[in-house]
């Protein structure tokens, strides 16, 4: 099959291309640039790969949690993309991609994502026998300190809520802490990898079903909380 993945929720801008049985990547780590790369990476992806946009079957993205912003555009590009050649859309969770940024061990993973404003975004896998994910709980938004994870053995620690919350998420943690690595951000490689598991077991959807998972509502502190 081919297919395109996107995910721009955080400060890393990336694309992928499933070709068969090769895939392609472009990723950057480019705040506030995703608009401009976002078209030209996939438009190499599928020109290194000899396809035009009509040989795709499907279209994915990260649907967040992450950067307001970045969710947007990640989810309005798949859309616009997909109702153009009359695809389907896969949206895969930004956090799930993510998780799979750590080691392949029974480990349990902890996917965080620095929310800002004191916050993070956060969820629970372990890696199936297929090499997939499954959740342990559900995503959410919270501050690290209320932070609430199931009993593992062992964890590993992948996002950037590690790299400004690690001392508080550490003593959240119900067992060892096996690896963490706070400078991970979810990959399209990865969105792509979860999209094809989604799209064979038919869960591809209309453009306009492909909606944003925000977690919140609120986009920024007001002055008085700044003031506090």
């Amino acid at each position: 099959m081919n297919l395109l993945a996107i995910e721009t929720s955080t400060e890393a801008c990336s694309v992928a291309l499933v070709h068969g049985d090769e895939v392609i990547v472009r990723s950057e780590i480019a705040p506030r640039r995703h608009a401009e790369l976002v078209l030209p990476m996939a438009d190499a992806l599928l020109a290194e790969a000899g396809l035009g946009r009509h040989a795709l079957d499907a279209i994915a993205v990260g649907r967040g949690p992450g950067a307001f912003t970045g969710v947007r555009l990640g989810i309005s590009l798949a859309q616009g993309m997909a109702l153009a050649l009359d695809r389907p859309v896969v949206t895969v969770s930004s956090l799930a991609a993510l998780a799979l940024e750590a080691p392949e061990d029974e480990a349990v993973i902890l996917a965080v994502i620095d929310a800002r404003m004191g916050e993070i975004y956060a969820a629970s896998y372990r890696r199936d026998d297929n090499g997939g994910l499954v959740a342990l709980d559900e995503e959410r938004v919270c501050t690290a300190e209320s932070l609430v994870l199931p009993k593992a053995a062992a964890w590993h620690v992948v996002g950037t809520g590690w790299a400004t919350y690690g001392a508080v998420l550490g003593a959240r943690l119900t067992g060892a802490l096996l690896t963490s690595d706070g400078a991970c951000f979810p990959q399209a490689e990865h969105v792509a990898e979860l999209a094809v598991r989604e799209f064979k077991a038919g869960h591809a959807q209309a453009p306009e079903l492909a909606l944003p998972v925000y977690l919140r509502d609120k986009v920024a502190l007001t002055l008085a909380e700044q003031g506090r």
